[in-house]
């Protein structure tokens, strides 16, 4: 059983809106519940990096160039992390990848394609 879910990727056109979810299928409440969560993101020839993330106590964090864009959230009752992702450009065409980290290791999810035509 892959620890990682993701679901929600697909295409859409610039100024549009998707919204992934990712659930930690392995992970007992309370695990999830100190766990940190991220997104990252990787582009064709580039490498991955940090989109948002929510800490166990829900402190979030965003990339620069996220921020006004995308939101983070998570709910402890269905072991899930979202990112709603709004006013999409071009630029955000990527394969995003759900992470996990807590005080026993860390995963990651497959990746999920999302793709952003012009």
């Amino acid at each position: 059983q892959v620890p990682l879910v993701e679901s929600g990727g697909g295409s859409v056109q610039a100024g549009g809106s998707l919204r992934l979810s990712c659930r930690a299928s392995r992970m007992i409440l309370s695990t999830f519940s100190v766990t940190d969560l991220e997104w990252y993101r990787q582009a064709p020839g580039k490498q991955r990096e940090l989109v948002a993330g929510i800490t166990s106590e829900r402190v979030t964090t965003y990339a620069d160039f996220v921020k006004g864009r995308f939101a983070i959230s998570r709910d402890h009752r269905k072991r899930t992390v979202d990112l709603q992702m709004r006013s999409l450009i071009p630029e955000d065409t990527a394969v995003y990848y759900c992470h996990s980290r807590n005080e026993w290791g860390q995963d990651w999810g497959q990746g999920i394609q999302d793709t952003v035509s012009s």
